[in-house]
């Protein structure tokens, strides 16, 4: 039990479940804002055109049956479109960030000293080679 413990407080207090959490809770309150925009600005607009509310905008069906509140509906795609486009600006503008951090990291670094190529290798292993058996002629004389 001590393990599983200690490997939930290890994975709870990850960076990333902390940010998402953070997230989630941005993330309810703007849905508050997005809403009352729908419910209170685009909904009366839209209703103009059927004299009421646009969320109250109802099919009746026959037979008493419960009626298409398509007003409602289409106010909850609404909903979900603008939540949508403002999240991805949001995530679009913080990759863009994130690629000028990156870039900006990449220019401070500084550049890593070069080493020999690979021909410079071989070349320098082939002198020593020669050297080697240079000598070892020189010793059989």
């Amino acid at each position: 039990m001590k393990k599983f413990l200690s490997e939930f407080k290890a994975f709870a207090l990850k960076g990333n479940v902390m940010d998402m959490a953070v997230g989630v809770i941005i993330g309810a309150a703007f849905q508050a804002i997005v809403t009352s925009l729908t419910n209170d600005v685009l909904n009366p607009i839209l209703g103009i055109a059927f004299s009421t509310d646009f969320s109250n905008v109802v099919f009746a069906l026959p037979n008493n049956a419960d009626p298409l509140r398509v007003g409602a509906f289409i106010s909850a795609v609404l909903n979900f479109i603008i939540m949508a486009f403002v999240l991805f600006c949001i995530v679009k503008a913080m990759n863009r960030l994130m690629t000028l951090g990156q870039k900006k990291k990449a220019e401070e670094a500084p550049a890593a000293p070069k080493g020999p190529t690979q021909e410079e290798l071989l070349a320098g292993i082939l002198a020593e080679l020669r050297a080697q058996n240079e000598r070892e002629h020189a010793g059989a004389k």
